[in-house]
């Protein structure tokens, strides 16, 4: 299981808060390239928690890039004194939670959302993938978007709460007994 994290945190390239901030001052300034490379860095995890609270991929495309349309749009707002990813992710929560609210239901994602959001890797095979898709399928939201939050963005505990307005200790123990879950759910043991 940690190999597959692993593999997919090495898969999303996450920048560290120094180039974030660089980009971000880019991106301010009107510098397209600088979203560029804001958006190939970052993507993953972007779409990986649009996913995890739309549970529909093609909601989360649109999350995704209005996130970034956002930042080019509200890139001047951005002030450098938290964690750079933080804002981001911030901006794709408010979007992803206003799709929500506009559409008053959330849908079941398909295996094959999961199979597209899983990591091309050659370490992580196809059947890590469908494996790993069903583990994570078996998570509450919650959990599901911490893990992710935090396998993904590299996010700390405290950032992830602050970012989904929950008390620490809730991340920490949703945290774990989400670890918990998967490991016994790729470990085989069914009862959950």
């Amino acid at each position: 299981m940690l190999c597959i994290l692993a593999a997919i945190e090495e898969e999303f390239g996450r920048l560290d808060a120094v180039q974030m901030e660089r980009l971000l001052v880019g991106v301010a300034q009107g510098d397209q390239e600088a979203l560029a490379q804001l958006y190939h860095a970052t993507r993953g995890a972007v779409y990986g928690l649009a996913l995890s609270i739309l549970r529909n991929g093609h909601d989360a495309d649109d999350i995704t890039q209005d996130t970034y349309v956002r930042a080019w749009e509200k890139g001047e707002q951005y002030q450098p004194q938290g964690t750079p990813m933080a804002w981001l992710l911030s901006i794709t929560r408010n979007l992803a939670l206003m799709r929500l609210r506009q559409q008053k239901k959330t849908q079941d994602l398909a295996p094959e959302e999961w199979e597209r959001f899983a990591v091309e890797s050659h370490e992580v095979t196809t059947e890590d993938r469908t494996v790993l898709s069903a583990a994570l399928g078996s998570l509450g939201d919650q959990e599901r978007q911490i893990i992710m939050l935090h396998a993904t963005a590299g996010l700390k505990h405290r950032e992830i709460a602050h970012l989904l307005e929950l008390p620490l200790s809730t991340v920490l123990s949703k945290y774990r007994r989400g670890l918990a879950k998967l490991k016994r759910k790729l470990e085989g043991d069914e009862a959950l």
